[in-house]
């Protein structure tokens, strides 16, 4: 079947929900299906936006290929009040494989979709919502997304937080998936006293309140370090207090070798569960604290909101190391059975009337 995805972001730029269309898509390919991916053709491109600038893609008028899926950019240019129509006016010069998809599923932008909802009212759309856009949640952002969830035949919502703070009736919920061969851990090599982040740095991330708790701890164990991998806004900040690196192709090689993962979104704390590394998650609003103790894993994870907490906390497990392989090893067992395999059993169940 003809499978088209709707995602703002994609492929090669960085980030959880790129991840998770890539990760389902090339095996759907895989599966013998067509993908083809519709996106923003990226205005301006950046290192800061997440460009992985050491897998150039190939691009000839708007068009591109990665692991078996098609990618369509569409040409959006700036964020201001007519970038939706300009989105439309893309959206239908490709209707006619819009019109030959046999499912169009919406990774959050169901209202790019909104005026083919009308055109083909037979045609089967789906919607995964992940995440939220900021707090405090705008009531505007709540109307789309119901609305999104009217119009869909069904959909995935990534945390089962949305369910209260948006008022979302999901068909399934899902926290992401990991592959956890991928993950090697090197215990030889593991530095102590040590953490690491990536991610973009902002305040969704929570990296200032990282780097707080980090000058909080580098003065009770002297020899603590703390690697960030990424970029983002506060770059200059935090250059001249931790050790940085940009943005890299897969930073989460890096568990192998420092003993806390500093990470709050769903995905990284998946990954770091793979590799067998102690999650310390911080939130800084109730949306975001519900995003991470609503989680079927916020038994197996450290959750503050404050640097002075982190650190006690942190210094706390360095003392009870039998504790933290208890949690860690939990989380292993859970993590496992979260595969990208599983994630397209569950597109695949959605897509034909049997998600749960």
């Amino acid at each position: 079947m003809t499978v088209v995805f709707l995602a703002r972001r994609f492929y090669p730029l960085i980030g959880g929900v790129e991840k998770h269309v890539m990760e389902v898509g090339k095996r759907l390919v895989a599966q013998g299906h067509r993908v083809v991916v519709m996106t923003e053709k990226p205005f301006p491109a950046s290192p800061s936006q997440g460009r992985s600038n050491s897998s150039p893609l190939p691009d000839k008028g708007g068009l591109g290929w990665v692991f078996g899926i098609e990618i369509i950019r569409i040409p959006v240019g700036s964020g201001d009040w007519f970038k939706k129509f300009r989105i439309w006016k893309g959206m239908w010069r490709l209707r006619k494989i819009i019109k030959s998809a046999d499912i169009i599923h919406c990774h959050d932008v169901l209202f790019w979709y909104l005026p083919f909802r009308f055109l083909y009212p037979r045609k089967r759309v789906y919607t995964t919502f992940h995440g939220y856009e900021s707090y405090p949640i705008r009531h505007s952002a709540i109307v789309v997304r119901k609305l999104s969830e009217k119009l869909s035949w069904g959909n995935i919502c990534i945390g089962d937080f949305i369910k209260k703070w948006y008022g979302t009736h999901p068909t399934a919920v899902s926290y992401g998936a990991v592959d956890s061969s991928k993950f090697k851990v090197q215990s030889s090599k593991l530095k102590g006293e040590s953490a690491l982040f990536f991610g973009r740095l902002d305040d969704q991330t929570g990296i200032l309140t990282y780097v707080k708790a980090y000058e909080i701890l580098k003065k009770k164990f002297p020899k603590f370090e703390l690697l960030v991998v990424g970029d983002g806004e506060y770059k200059g900040l935090v250059s001249k207090k931790v050790k940085l690196l940009g943005f890299q192709k897969n930073p989460e090689k890096y568990f192998a070798n420092y003993h806390f993962a500093f990470v709050s979104r769903y995905l990284s704390i998946l990954e770091a569960f793979a590799a067998k590394r102690l999650v310390v998650a911080v939130y800084d609003n109730p949306v975001k604290e519900d995003y991470l103790r609503m989680s079927p894993y916020a038994k197996w994870i450290i959750i503050e909101n404050q640097p002075e907490a982190i650190a006690k906390r942190v210094e706390e497990t360095l003392a009870n190391p039998k504790i933290e392989e208890k949690m860690i090893n939990d989380a292993y067992k859970w993590v496992k059975k979260q595969s990208w395999e599983e994630m397209v059993n569950l597109y695949l169940r959605l897509w034909s009337g049997r998600a749960k």
